[in-house]
């Protein structure tokens, strides 16, 4: 699950999960995308002791406010009781994130995105003054969903609407986001088929399913697209 963006310094940014379950992510940083920094494990969930995972981390660079987000997938058994039996294995996840400059110091963790339901792979775009968030519906029982949905906001940590109908088949995971010119598409993993797909829009609401028209390297996992 690499994440990567070009920050405020004209760098690279990535930002990994580290294993299965583990309170924290990874990070290094690249001016060429070839020559890396020497990894940094960053304990992002350390002062949550029953955390189970950190997984699918992001990065967001803020230009107003010259600092980056880092958001990601964590479960905390019995921190949203109503939802712990629907995903696989009794997780639950919900998502967070933290802030920083220089990757040194960073803010406290804090809630990113509640809406009653599990959600991982949360990817973040901003269109005019608005936040766009692409995330999956972990949701397996009693019904699966494992879908994309989109949510929205005025601001880049808070705020976040509750999220929009399917904008992808189910048993999708991984969502990176392109605009090209006036068309948003939306790549994903079709893992259960070890496949790459994508769906495409004008408006974020009216979608088109153009998975048949990629061309992807065999064994192509979720990244991001840049």
């Amino acid at each position: 699950d690499p994440c990567i963006i070009k920050g405020g310094d004209n760098k690279f940014h990535m930002v990994w999960t580290v294993s299965w379950n583990e309170k924290g992510i990874g990070y290094a940083n690249s001016e060429d995308l070839i020559h890396w920094s020497e990894q940094k494990y960053i304990p992002v969930m350390h002062h949550e002791p029953d955390a189970r995972n950190c997984w699918a981390p992001e990065l967001f660079y803020d230009e107003d406010s010259e600092q980056y987000m880092i958001y990601w997938a964590t479960t905390i058994p019995g921190r949203f009781p109503e939802t712990d039996s629907t995903s696989e294995s009794g997780y639950n996840h919900r998502m967070y994130y933290t802030t920083t400059k220089d990757f040194i110091t960073f803010s406290d963790t804090k809630i990113l995105y509640d809406k009653g339901f599990s959600v991982i792979d949360a990817t973040i775009l901003k269109e005019g003054t608005k936040y766009i968030m692409f995330l999956k519906n972990e949701t397996l029982l009693p019904e699966p969903e494992k879908n994309i949905r989109i949510a929205k906001s005025n601001q880049l940590t808070s705020g976040y609407s509750q999220s929009s109908d399917p904008i992808s088949p189910n048993w999708v995971e991984g969502p990176t986001v392109l605009k090209i010119e006036n068309k948003w598409i939306v790549y994903f993993d079709m893992y259960r088929k070890h496949i790459m797909g994508a769906v495409a829009s004008y408006d974020l609401k009216n979608w088109i399913n153009i998975s048949d028209s990629l061309d992807f390297p065999k064994g192509t996992r979720h990244g991001t697209v840049f």
